[in-house]
């Protein structure tokens, strides 16, 4: 099996165990998870904080999104832009939202979009992830080609890249590809993983 199938068929188990998950298992991971982000500085103090709407399986951010707008922190939802890039529309509880093309809820006719350097932190979805910040996503790009001026800059820097994800997502390695932007935290149900602590690591792979 070459590369690409390895990836397609690791993409297709780890999806496969999140969404066998039960309620009960679900409610206390996102439970994990809001104490893991409030280890995060930035999760409670950056002005604008990005994250997603969880499906096929996903930890949800039900238990995470709240307590935002009660410090004065505005939440924002990805929108899917041209040229496979995200653009982030400012999204509170009740607001209406439609399926973008993936069937995924994006906020319907948004007022403002935001581009993804005006942001200060970004929760991230995945796949799977390694201690060095190196993250398997769902094969489109979307994220590594938005976030791509990272790249160029010093980490950690604004905004923060922050994986969310189950425990059982973590993997020992993960190969990156050049085009891949890794993430400066990951955030489990089970604890806050710092992986610019690692940075050196991922220059020597670079």
């Amino acid at each position: 099996m070459d590369a690409i199938a390895q990836r397609r068929e690791l993409r297709r188990q780890l999806a496969e165990r999140r969404r066998a998950l039960s309620p009960a298992q679900r409610i206390a991971a996102a439970q994990g998870l809001r104490h893991s982000l409030e280890q995060l500085p930035e999760y409670l103090t950056d002005a604008r904080v990005a994250g997603y709407w969880a499906s096929n399986g996903e930890l949800p951010l039900n238990l995470v999104i709240p307590p935002l707008a009660g410090r004065g922190q505005q939440f924002l939802l990805p929108v899917l832009a041209k040229e496979r890039q995200l653009r982030f529309a400012p999204w509170q509880a009740g607001d209406p939202v439609e399926p973008n093309r993936h069937g995924i809820p994006e906020p319907a006719a948004p007022r403002e979009l935001l581009a993804p350097f005006q942001l200060d932190l970004v929760l991230v979805p995945l796949l799977a992830f390694d201690r060095r910040g190196h993250r398997l996503g769902y094969g489109g790009g979307w994220y590594d080609r938005s976030f791509a001026f990272l790249k160029d800059q010093a980490r950690p820097t604004e905004p923060l890249l922050v994986g969310i994800a189950y425990d059982f997502q973590e993997l020992e390695r993960i190969e990156a590809e050049r085009w891949d932007v890794p993430l400066d935290y990951v955030a489990t149900d089970r604890e806050l993983i710092d992986c610019t602590a690692t940075a050196q690591d991922r220059e020597t792979d670079a």
